[in-house]
């Protein structure tokens, strides 16, 4: 248990201000000072229970030595930069049909309701009461009555036969205030503040990865019709080469080896499709869900990858991604609510001090409830030291402090897996940019060496080995670069993703400690 805080004698004074001393009126003019300045003198002893974060941060990226000299900082409509107009289509219709981020919305709305919940012990509460009473007593001990509220009494007789008659009638209001010495109640909703603040970055977070999914599945379409394209022409050239092969044959100057070698190469490239097509239809399915469309009325125009250029961004410096990745932001938020919960628990073991004023009219006939001498007024100060509750207390500071580790580990992890991110992305990009370039090269060889082999095969200067090697080079190389291109844009939707997506004037960047 802490130590004990020094309470201010200003406290003390306000303490003898609203004992029951002097007349009614005094008390319950004291009693409405005294829940007036309540809230003003709350938390008084509220600290710090901000551990140490020790962070490793470095001064910049080992992947961004060789960056483009013209390259900017991303911009909030980062995706704009690929040169599409249907994606730039998916991207805005994801942000507002999105039911993830619609969720998440949902989630921020909670949060602020939290909060108000959270700070209505900082402000007295006011409760309005009245009553009426009516009851007889007689021979036949029969009683009625209608109670409309509490409050305070009044009597009248009966007549005769041994019965009688007793009314009441009374109208009130009750100021109740917790005075928050320990800071508890601020506390509770300072916690509350940063958990509603984090709500608003886990949006961001999931509106983050809802467009980088819109992304990474449009270049995923692209890709299969690429793919689709190229095994059609492939598996017509496979053909071309197939009825040759049959016209050789036929001459004579072919085996049925080379007849049934061609036709199993023209017969997988013919199986290549179907499967090009279910990813299609499926990537198409999946996008129209994260734009928020039934599949069956929802169609992707499309297009290849060869068409999208990549924008050139740099990452700046690893310390300006602490306050434009929202996960990092999302996770300080929580660390910062984790501390004031333990600042709640820990003033759990002070004392409470309850203020409670009531005043209001009392009469046993209604026509003079309302007149001077009805009136009344009662003032109480109550106090409660918890002395013993079964280790209660110190089981849920024990428990405020393991979640405050928690979230101290998970914002050091969040830090750190954002440097990595970013270094991965980095590296990926550079390196799928490179291997595109250096496997175009391939295929523009395996096409010159597959027209040359299939001009001298109809020339009959040239075995079908080597015409068939020639063929698949092609095919494979072909395959391989629509996959290489499409590893370079994820990488690139992957990097914008790492930096936190678009970022805001740094001018506009307020921390959260």
């Amino acid at each position: 248990m802490s130590k004990s805080p020094v309470v201010r004698v200003r406290h003390r004074s306000l303490a003898r201000a609203i004992l029951p001393w002097g007349d009614g009126r005094i008390r319950a003019m004291s009693a409405l000072i005294a829940l007036a300045l309540g809230p003003g003198l709350s938390g008084c002893i509220l600290g710090s229970e901000r551990p140490e974060l020790n962070l490793e941060v470095p001064e910049k990226y080992r992947a961004a030595s060789s960056a483009s000299p013209d390259a900017a900082v991303p911009v909030l409509d980062w995706w704009r930069g690929f040169g599409s107009g249907e994606l730039t289509s998916l991207m805005d219709a994801a942000q507002i049909s999105n039911l993830d981020v619609a969720v998440a919305v949902a989630q921020v709305v909670q949060a602020d309701a939290q909060v108000g919940v959270a700070g209505s012990p900082l402000l007295p509460s006011l409760t309005g009461a009245a009553s009426a009473e009516r009851a007889h007593f007689g021979s036949t001990s029969s009683a009625s009555s209608s109670n409309l509220g509490g409050g305070v009494t009044g009597t009248g007789g009966g007549r005769g036969g041994g019965s009688s008659n007793f009314s009441q009638f009374s109208t009130s209001l009750t100021a109740s205030y917790m005075l928050d010495f320990w800071g508890k109640n601020q506390a509770a909703l300072l916690a509350a503040e940063e958990s509603a603040t984090a709500s608003r970055y886990n949006r961001e977070v999931v509106t983050l990865t809802a467009i980088v999914t819109v992304a990474n599945t449009y270049f995923q379409i692209l890709a299969a019709q690429d793919e689709l394209r190229v095994t059609r022409q492939n598996l017509a050239a496979a053909e071309r080469i197939l009825a040759l092969i049959k016209t050789q044959f036929a001459g004579g100057t072919a085996s049925q080896l080379d007849v049934s070698q061609q036709e199993a190469l023209a017969g997988t490239q013919r199986a290549a499709i179907p499967p090009l097509e279910v990813t299609i239809g499926q990537n198409i399915a999946a996008l129209a869900v994260l734009v928020g469309r039934a599949p069956a009325n929802f169609t992707v125009r499309g297009g290849s990858t060869s068409r999208i250029k990549v924008p050139r961004v740099t990452p700046g410096l690893p310390s300006e991604l602490l306050y434009q990745r929202p996960d990092i932001r999302q996770a300080e938020a929580l660390l910062a609510a984790s501390n004031f919960s333990v600042e709640q628990a820990r003033a759990a073991f002070f004392p409470q001090i309850q203020l409670t004023g009531t005043g209001g009219f009392q009469s046993s006939a209604l026509a003079s409830l309302f007149t001077p001498g009805a009136a009344f007024s009662t003032l109480t100060a109550s106090l409660a030291q918890p002395i013993f509750d079964g280790f209660l207390l110190e089981s849920q500071l024990k428990q405020a402090k393991g979640v405050q580790l928690q979230n101290l580990q998970a914002y050091r992890k969040a830090v750190l897996s954002a440097f990595s991110d970013v270094e991965k992305a980095l590296i990926a990009l550079q390196k799928f940019t490179l291997q595109e370039r250096l496997q175009a090269q391939v295929v523009a060889s395996s096409q010159t060496a597959f027209d040359v082999a299939e001009k001298q095969l109809r020339g009959g200067t040239i075995n079908l080995i080597t015409v068939l090697q020639a063929e698949q080079t092609l095919f494979t190389a072909e395959v391989t670069l629509v996959q290489v291109r499409l590893s370079k844009l994820l990488a690139a939707s992957s990097l914008f993703q790492a930096l936190g997506g678009g970022w805001t004037p740094a001018g506009t960047l307020v921390s959260l400690q």
